[in-house]
């Protein structure tokens, strides 16, 4: 096989059948990391290792990771296809709105291996990558967003597989601090003393306090006019069920989703082993099927801990989405504040001429990312509009555009889904109202799936560093991953070479997708025992 060449790989009846160079072979699993192990090791530079095709990485890719082997390059033909269809204007087979369609792979895997006959290149890749360079001619940026989706799904199979380091004694002494010990049954001991306390409180001994029906009518009674139970509405309100019932409302929180319950079902030999679904929102932000990785609540954090010899190295972009907006729009004041320390204090001085105005520039801001503009938040907003002129008109011209059923595109070419048949077919104000949510829509769009491709390219590279390593103490492995943060699992000898590779590929992400226009992402690296040091 010449280096660097495709290898395709498709489920069939009792194993795998394996395209490569001139051959086609059916393996079992066994088989299948052999002849893995072989090619990658017998490739050389990347550019000479094999990519691997496939209908699901999620799917294959497990196979070999649980046989001690890792690849350095693989073709998605999932998300890849995903990617083509959402840029086409229409939805990928079997695709959900936001979300990963189930039955996506298996479109294309049942296309996968139709000509068997045909190379290394075959019919149905080919005319894949055909599409792919098409699209380069509306987007440039389009292959290096295929080239970034497949590896996060790469860099997502191995963090599920290896898993974020959990201290079972550290979590139950954070639980047991919490909510008290762990019950046989029922509530534990806080949380069943805070419902007795907002039963009493509301003079209704009966209440199920989980049950938001009755909470609802039981609020009423006592006088609190909320049209839901949810905390942000609660909290305007005075009254002496209020702070016990957010307080019941915190932990219930953390009961159920971080609780004993949770770690019995997701932490297995001291490692918590979520599963990543790459892309698995339209606007290209990870998603996880089940386990809350990407909300690890700061009350547990204290539970991922390095193990003995190790350290965690611990790093987030600050203040990406504002920094992107910066650099999409190259709006040259907005550009150069990127390069001040704090984003949004800077933004506050020269727009609103006081540093101490920080938060009311970061809401006007946030406002002109969100599509708010109203409250509190006008005049900040008026004062971005004359100090940042192209910035705004960025934002503006992205929801104009999804307010006449437009679409509109990241940095690399993720496309927003188009709206759906008939969206304006209703009387005039749900019309409008329908326009101007679908223009808040795409107004965010653009600045958060920009700020996904940077941050898969920055995953991507950090990948390839980290493979990169020495290996005498143990493989460092990035074991975290959550919109633009990441944690890497490394030997302590290690730590200081895995800094430094994660500040180089912050810097290339933000090279490669954002281009040399001036702005600076920050993403300073720390190390550290706890996941709670970070802060």
């Amino acid at each position: 096989m010449r280096a660097g060449a495709y290898v395709e790989v498709g489920a069939v009846a009792g194993g795998w059948a394996v395209r490569h160079g001139a051959g086609l072979e059916q393996v079992d699993d066994a088989g299948l990391v052999a002849l893995a192990a072989r090619l990658e090791g017998a490739a050389g530079p990347l550019d000479a290792s094999p990519r691997w095709v496939w209908a699901s990485t999620a799917a294959v890719y497990p196979v070999l990771l649980r046989g001690g082997v890792r690849v350095r390059r693989c073709h998605d033909l999932g998300l890849t296809e995903a990617l083509l269809s959402w840029h086409a204007g229409v939805a990928p087979p079997g695709a959900a709105f936001g979300e990963v369609g189930a039955d996506r792979a298996d479109v294309v895997q049942a296309q996968l291996f139709e000509a068997t006959a045909a190379g290394p290149d075959g019919p149905d890749l080919s005319e894949q990558l055909g599409r792919v360079e098409a699209a380069r001619a509306v987007s440039p940026g389009f292959p290096m967003l295929v080239a970034a989706e497949s590896a996060a799904a790469l860099a997502a199979a191995e963090m599920g597989f290896v898993g974020l380091p959990w201290r079972a004694d550290a979590h139950d002494a954070l639980l047991t601090q919490l909510l008290g010990p762990r019950p046989r049954w029922g509530r534990p001991a806080v949380l069943q003393s805070l419902a007795e306390t907002i039963a009493a409180t509301l003079e209704a001994p009966r209440l199920n306090v989980d049950s938001p029906v009755e909470l609802l009518k039981a609020l009423h009674r006592a006088g609190i006019p909320v049209e839901t139970t949810r905390a942000h509405e609660l909290k305007w309100h005075e009254h002496a069920v209020v702070e016990p019932l957010l307080q019941y409302k915190e932990l219930a929180r953390l009961h159920v989703a971080h609780g004993w319950a949770w770690r019995d079902q997701w932490v297995r030999d001291g490692r918590f082993h979520p599963e990543y679904v790459p892309g698995g929102v339209v606007s290209g932000r990870w998603a996880t099927r089940g386990g809350g990785a990407l909300q690890i609540p700061r009350a547990v954090r204290g539970a991922v801990v390095a193990d003995a010899g190790w350290k965690l190295v611990m790093a987030d972009a600050g203040q990406l989405e504002p920094r992107v907006l910066a650099a999409l729009s190259r709006d040259p004041g907005m550009v150069a504040a990127t390069r001040a320390g704090d984003l949004y204090t800077e933004i506050a001085t020269r727009a609103l001429g006081r540093a101490d105005a920080r938060a009311e520039a970061k809401l006007a801001l946030l406002s002109a990312m969100y599509g708010g503009g109203g409250g509190s938040g006008a005049a900040g907003l008026a004062a971005l509009r004359r100090r940042f002129p192209a910035a705004l008109a960025l934002l503006e011209d992205a929801a104009r555009r999804g307010e006449d059923g437009l679409t509109v595109r990241s940095v690399l070419g993720r496309t927003c889904p188009p709206p759906g048949e008939g969206w304006q077919s209703a009387p005039e104000p749900v019309a409008l109202a329908r326009s101007r949510a679908r223009g808040r829509f795409t107004r965010n769009f653009v600045i958060q799936a920009s700020a996904a491709d940077w941050a898969n390219a920055l995953v991507a590279g950090l990948r390839l560093r980290l493979a990169g390593l020495g290996r005498a103490h143990g493989r460092a492995d990035l074991v975290f991953f959550q919109h633009d943060e990441v944690i890497v699992h490394a030997p302590e000898t290690l730590a200081e070479e895995v800094v430094s590779a994660v500040t180089e590929a912050g810097e290339e992400a933000t090279r490669l997708v954002l281009g040399d226009v001036g702005v600076h992402v920050p993403l300073q690296a720390v190390v550290a025992d706890s996941y709670a040091e970070k802060g």
